[in-house]
């Protein structure tokens, strides 16, 4: 069993802190902000024990260094991107299996938004850290890789099970849920989501966790083989690979 807690930080990151409950072994996902993240486990009076990096930006690595120099933790990050990731000790990819204490994270390659991105998916917990490939209705930008990688990486989380909780890297979902509209614009699962987001958001509440199940439903970006989506885009019949290309075409052009 895992503990998480989630906290804002920077200007619209979210920090995560995961803890084993059997050994007290703590993970942060991501070092957005190495201050937020020691006030968070001052909070809980944790010890960090572990970094788990999903990509190499800076809002996901750059507080690595003064974390592990304050915590003397092991920071276990992508294989792929290994020469990226400051402080690294372990890299590690596609199939390896992460330790936290008792608890296991299996690891996904996941490229798309850059080329090494991963993901640590707790199964027994039912969560998946996803950093910036999975964003609620949305996906990250492609940075690095290509319309073909970021498909297959995000057909890689909607093949998990649909409970599975995904603890995405943003509080991105009001400007994400208003462009889906102009791509799915039939789905009433979208309308009643964006709905309850705007209330959400109005509340100064999360968005995030979102689930693999709600994404599936409504994200657009999972959803270019949806003759809706198609029509929406002009695309009709179109391989699923097009259609994505397109819709994130149209996303990062919306404004």
């Amino acid at each position: 069993m895992i503990d998480i807690r989630q906290f804002p930080c920077l200007s619209d990151n979210y920090g995560y802190l995961v803890r084993d409950a059997a050994t007290g072994a703590v993970a942060t996902i991501d070092t957005p902000d190495a201050e937020a993240i020691d006030a968070a486990l001052a909070r809980e009076g944790w010890r960090l024990t572990h970094i788990l990096n999903t990509h190499w930006h800076p809002d996901h690595a750059g507080g690595n260094v003064a974390l592990k120099e304050r915590w003397g933790c092991r920071v276990i990050g992508p294989r792929g991107e290994a020469a990226k990731i400051p402080g690294l000790d372990a890299a590690v990819g596609e199939g390896d299996i992460v330790a936290l204490g008792r608890s296991r994270a299996c690891v996904h390659d996941t490229p798309g938004h850059t080329l090494g991105h991963i993901i640590y998916h707790f199964p027994d917990d039912k969560a998946a850290f996803v950093g910036d490939t999975i964003f609620a209705l949305g996906c990250g930008r492609l940075f690095e890789g290509t319309p073909g990688q970021m498909w297959s990486s995000l057909s890689k989380i909607a093949a998990l099970p649909p409970e599975t909780l995904l603890y995405c890297a943003h509080e991105y979902t009001q400007s994400n849920a208003r462009f889906a509209l102009t791509v799915d614009p039939e789905n009433p699962a979208l309308a009643a989501r964006a709905a309850e987001i705007a209330e959400l958001r109005r509340r100064g509440a999360p968005t995030v966790p979102t689930s693999v199940d709600d994404e599936l439903q409504t994200n657009p970006f999972l959803r270019a083989q949806d003759p809706g989506v198609q029509r929406a885009v002009g695309l009709s019949g179109a391989d699923p690979v097009a259609v994505f290309a397109e819709v994130r075409r149209r996303k990062d052009n919306f404004k």
